[in-house]
């Protein structure tokens, strides 16, 4: 028997031995309970996700891989053909046209739509042609100077795709005139050039071009030292996420998260042995009381200004517990209470590693029963302290 068959056996052995019958005992990892986005600097294309804490190194890792498939495998339409009546091909000029076909076509590569295929809608991938005539009239030119400039939105007009940059420009026109323009549009991943572009039911005079899918313009990711307990050398991530606004930020770590569970799942149906993780179960005390320790402050003895905090007292808010509990849409129902105050709250929250909305369900504390806790929970620490 060579030495590969003895591997082999030997490897056949282990696997029938424990992988069927046991499950490996590991210890807890640390994982971050939420994830939140930085208000300071938030905007339509534009997020900022911080998530803690991980494990040493586990930052990094995760933060490397999301940061490649966002720019990498995430889809987006794109118009990958043109075609303007009486227009044979892209090394021409255009009557009454002062661009090109060379640099309408460029024009063209910059437009930006906006469409989210749904699983229900059969074909909803499928490329398609948007066609819309373009009626330049005389008085058209006459109010705008003798130039009308041609914007993306008139020559996609009404269609099942969002417009993201309607007034980006495709050309100008000088001359009256009547013309039928096709785009054709398809999903796609990545940068694609238009020799590698298959169309089978491609027409005569429709020029190809190149296509640039990919709506994530940058993802940069930064990992900084955070504190569990009395160890501070666990890991913060923050992912700086920017679009071109055909998906969201949101959607871009969305997606990209399930495109990397998709390509792991690859490698777990292998599972020769099956793992269980530690809990620390018997760490919930501690928790809940030091929960409980920040829950059953008074709202007078946080640093809030005097407007959120005689509001909270019309609301008959009295403690932090009866605060997080709250979801953060009902406090804006709150008289004279806006944004502001709301803000000022949220990041208070945040110092004290809290939120609003908290579910603490798992500590036995609910809106009903929330000021009943505190209030045994404060006659147990007063009694414990008198001893």
């Amino acid at each position: 028997m060579d030495a590969d068959q003895e591997r082999d056996e030997e490897y056949n052995k282990a696997n029938k031995r424990y992988g069927d019958t046991m499950t490996v005992k590991y210890g807890k990892f640390e994982l971050p309970t939420k994830i939140t986005i930085d208000e300071t600097n938030k905007a339509e294309t534009f997020v900022r996700f911080v998530a803690e804490p991980f494990e040493r190194g586990f930052a990094h890792t995760l933060g490397n891989a999301l940061r490649r498939i966002m720019l990498s495998s995430l889809e987006a339409p794109a118009i990958v053909s043109i075609k303007i009546e009486g227009v044979p091909h892209e090394y021409t000029a255009v009557e009454g046209v002062i661009e090109d076909m060379t640099h309408i076509v460029l024009n063209v590569k910059g437009a930006l739509l906006r469409h989210i295929p749904l699983d229900e809608n059969r074909g909803a991938r499928a490329p398609k042609v948007v066609s819309q005539v373009l009626d330049v009239t005389q008085d058209m030119l006459d109010k705008n100077n003798g130039q009308y400039s041609v914007k993306l939105k008139d020559i996609v007009g009404e269609s099942e795709f969002e417009i993201v940059n309607p007034d980006h420009v495709i050309f100008n026109v000088t001359k009256p005139m009547k013309k039928r323009i096709d785009l054709r549009i398809a999903h796609g991943r990545g940068y694609v050039p238009s020799e590698r572009h298959v169309i089978p039911d491609k027409v005569v005079d429709e020029i190809i071009i190149d296509s640039a899918y990919s709506p994530v313009r940058l993802v940069n990711y930064f990992v900084e030292n955070t504190r569990v307990g009395q160890d501070t050398d666990y890991d913060k991530l923050i992912l700086e996420v920017s679009t071109d606004g055909r998906v969201t930020p949101q959607e871009a770590l969305t997606f990209a998260t399930q495109i990397g569970i998709l390509h792991f799942n690859v490698f777990d149906e292998l599972k020769f042995q099956e793992l269980s993780f530690d809990q620390e179960e018997e760490g919930h005390d501690t928790d809940r009381s030091q929960l409980l320790a920040k829950l059953s402050l008074k709202i007078n003895e946080i640093e809030l200004s005097v407007r959120s905090t005689n509001c909270l007292a019309q609301a008959d808010i009295e403690t932090i517990a009866e605060l997080v509990i709250m979801p953060e849409s009902d406090m804006l129902k709150f008289r004279n209470f806006g944004k502001k105050s709301l803000n000022e709250i949220k990041a208070k929250l945040e110092e004290m590693e809290l939120h609003l909305g908290m579910d603490l369900g798992k500590y036995g504390i609910t809106s009903d029963n929330v000021r009943e806790v505190v209030a045994e929970y404060l006659q147990e620490k007063s009694g414990q302290e008198q001893l």
